[in-house]
């Protein structure tokens, strides 16, 4: 019990690496994320202002994501781990996590890009980009929590 709670901390960090790298503005990915949030529409100045801003709420930002990532790795890693346990391969442990991901995480991320605000000119590229990055992050979940079993 406490390697599978350890292993959906790992996965959370690994979630919160994943989404640095993924979102940075040093990826086409973080510079379709930051024409998502706006700051295409925004000078150099408003943007700084913009980022000053928001700079004392992002502990509580990243702590409510945090948890959010622990709540998606805990489940992966619930899934591998007893799947594996009950003599199920890693394959197969892998397509039950690749179903939750597609039965759950991307329609979430579809009715986000149906019913939310985002400019339709970048609407399906950043579904995809989304997507990819969860996809990402739960499969590596995966195979982290499969080297424990």
């Amino acid at each position: 019990m406490l390697t599978m709670v350890l292993l959906a901390v790992a996965g959370a960090v690994i979630a919160a690496v994943i989404g640095t790298f993924w979102y940075s503005q040093a990826t086409p990915m973080g510079r379709l994320h930051m024409r998502y949030l706006g700051f295409d529409r925004l000078s150099p100045a408003e943007q700084e202002q913009k980022i000053a801003a928001a700079k004392p709420k992002m502990p509580k930002i990243y702590g409510a994501q945090m948890l959010l990532s622990l709540l998606t790795s805990g489940a992966v890693v619930v899934i591998v781990t007893m799947s594996m346990q009950n003599g199920i391969p890693l394959t197969m442990a892998l397509g039950f996590v690749i179903f939750n991901w597609l039965c759950f995480m991307v329609p979430v991320y579809g009715s986000d890009i149906l019913w939310g605000t985002c400019d339709p000119a970048i609407a399906w590229p950043k579904f995809f980009s989304d997507i990819s990055a969860s996809l990402l992050t739960v499969l590596l979940v995966a195979l982290l929590a499969s080297l424990f079993v």
